[in-house]
């Protein structure tokens, strides 16, 4: 069977942090980055007590050898607050995410499309949290943020669509959701009628539409009948 490409990956990721260490000392930033691209690995392999020591090792780095407007302070603090999310301790992600918004901003400006994501998070982690006040504008932001940059099609919008209709249906606003989900369903056959495959998150937009319909009191008739409209508004059928 083939090796999944982590397995081949750490060990080179490894050997280049070693040599990192010993070109550089332990407390350098270049260490810093081996560290943290080893954890993602890790961490993407759902070995989040293996990762979350190297990322608090990558950030101590950071914070002792870098100013505290830099990209990499950043993305050591986003990493960091990604692990802590995912393991549940909110109230720990949180001020990380701030910090690194805040500095993202600092250096890439309002409205850059890498900063999408950290107002995406940083709202979904409210959400979660049961914030949903606060967490909507932050939502709108990074909506606005992708459309203006990638353009209305993209599936990273769709993505970002799907947030905001989940947000709405979460504070009982169905009709206002409903034509954002659909949206987020049309751009991903959109890109199915241009690259000639179903895109991997089609099915799920499929599914999240059905629920909302039917959560808004339409029968199976009416549902097929919306589903119809949002291919034909592709262009397709």
């Amino acid at each position: 069977p083939t090796r999944r490409s982590s397995d081949l990956a750490e060990p080179l990721i490894r050997r280049a942090l070693a040599i990192e260490e010993t070109l550089h000392g332990l407390d350098h930033p270049e260490v810093a980055t081996e560290l943290d691209n080893l954890a993602s690995l890790l961490l993407d392999a759902n070995r989040q007590a293996e990762a979350e020591p190297l990322f608090r090792r990558a950030l101590a780095i950071c914070e002792a050898s870098l100013p505290p407007i830099h990209p990499n302070m950043a993305r050591a603090l986003n990493n960091l607050a990604a692990l802590l999310s995912e393991t549940d301790r909110p109230a720990e992600a949180e001020p990380l995410m701030r910090r690194a918004l805040a500095i993202n901003l600092a250096i890439l400006g309002r409205d850059h499309p890498n900063l999408a994501r950290d107002f995406s998070d940083l709202a979904q982690l409210l959400r979660d949290t049961g914030r949903l006040a606060e967490a909507e504008p932050l939502q709108r932001r990074a909506l606005a943020i992708l459309e203006a940059g990638l353009g209305p099609d993209h599936p990273d919008v769709a993505v970002c669509l799907n947030n905001l209709a989940r947000l709405l249906r979460d504070t009982n606003r169905l009709a206002e959701a409903e034509p954002l989900m659909r949206r987020h369903l049309v751009i991903f056959l959109i890109f199915q009628r241009a690259t000639g495959h179903a895109h991997p998150h089609r099915d799920a937009a499929v599914r999240n539409y059905e629920n909302l319909l039917s959560s808004m009191g339409r029968g199976r008739g009416g549902i097929r009948l919306a589903l119809r409209q949002a291919y034909r508004e592709a262009g397709l059928g």
